[in-house]
């Protein structure tokens, strides 16, 4: 196997460890994320901390961790992608990958926004479902928001006591709606992830370089999560109205009054007039708060090189 291919390889694996461990500590919020964002007004839950103690109390520990499989599955593609992708990029853009070009670490942040998404759309898409349906259930159910073929999974009375699974949702999207089923949102997907990785990358860079020993090239653990901590929440509170707009799109199950969306454009203007501004930034500490440790963790695991280690051991 030659150095290139080593490389990579341990920047996959460097991904995908970091993605289990980051996702493992902060899915709990991310779910509040979710149920915040989606519900109109505070009828339900006046923050996250008064989500996290309902969702407790409504579904045990364990609810908070609805829709944790499918994200622990393909979370390791999806980070190692975004990483890999980056760094590779960097690389080919940039003379040495160390020289500092704002605009070039720019383009390499959006290149490893485009590429994810194959992995991101999908898995984002059955999360959402998951983790809302607690939310829902407890939610007076409105009239079919689309067409039989637009339903995430059978409402039948024959299922409506089986709890949802990843695997359901996904085979009912396939069957009925086909492969675009699970990539429904592709474009506000795209939207929230080029722009936060045109944000992060560069700014994680810049910070990270600025804690860089001159013997071993390398920051310290501590300087690469904390910088890595830094972008990752700037960049998470500046896309948080895109992030708004995907989640509603993908939800596929309304509740009572909960409108249905054609698209981008006609959800950003209900949300405008009939919510207002203030609910594009809804979930916006909750989204700071999963993405700060997740990216943090990314970083410190990147930097340290576990992936080189393993792969070291291994020979």
């Amino acid at each position: 196997m030659s150095s290139q291919d080593l490389s990579i390889t341990a920047k996959l694996i460097n991904g995908g460890v970091a993605g289990l461990v980051g996702v493992t500590c902060v899915f709990p919020i991310d779910l509040a994320k979710t149920r915040l964002q989606n519900q109109h007004g505070t009828a339900m839950y006046k923050g996250m901390i008064d989500c996290l103690v309902k969702t407790a109390r409504a579904e045990g520990f364990l609810g908070m961790y609805r829709g944790a499989a499918v994200n622990l599955t393909l979370v390791t593609p999806e980070k190692a992608i975004k990483l890999a992708a980056n760094d590779f990029l960097r690389q080919l853009l940039m003379e040495d990958g160390r020289q500092r070009d704002l605009k070039m670490e720019m383009l390499a942040g959006c290149g490893a926004g485009m590429c994810q998404v194959v992995v991101t759309c999908p898995m984002e898409m059955l999360k959402i479902q998951l983790q809302d349906a607690g939310r829902s259930a407890g939610h007076p159910q409105g009239p079919t928001s689309g067409p039989p073929s637009a339903r995430p999974y059978s409402t039948s009375s024959a299922s409506t006591h089986k709890r949802p699974s990843a695997t359901l949702i996904a085979w009912e999207l396939l069957r009925t709606q086909g492969l675009a089923g699970l990539y429904k949102g592709l474009g506000a997907t795209l939207l929230r992830d080029i722009p936060f990785s045109i944000i992060y990358f560069p700014l994680f860079a810049n910070l990270n370089h600025l804690g860089i020993d001159e013997l071993t090239g390398k920051a310290s653990f501590a300087h690469s999560f904390l910088s890595g901590c830094a972008a990752g929440s700037v960049a998470a509170a500046a896309v948080t109205p895109l992030d708004v707009l995907k989640t509603r799109i993908q939800t596929l199950k309304k509740g009572l009054g909960e409108d249905v969306y054609t698209g981008i454009a006609d959800c950003a203007r209900k949300l405008w007039t009939q919510e207002g501004p203030s609910a594009f930034m809804k979930g916006a500490g909750c989204r700071a708060l999963v993405i700060a440790p997740l990216f943090g963790i990314a970083q410190g695991v990147y930097f340290i090189g576990i992936g080189e280690r393993v792969l070291k051991a291994l020979e």
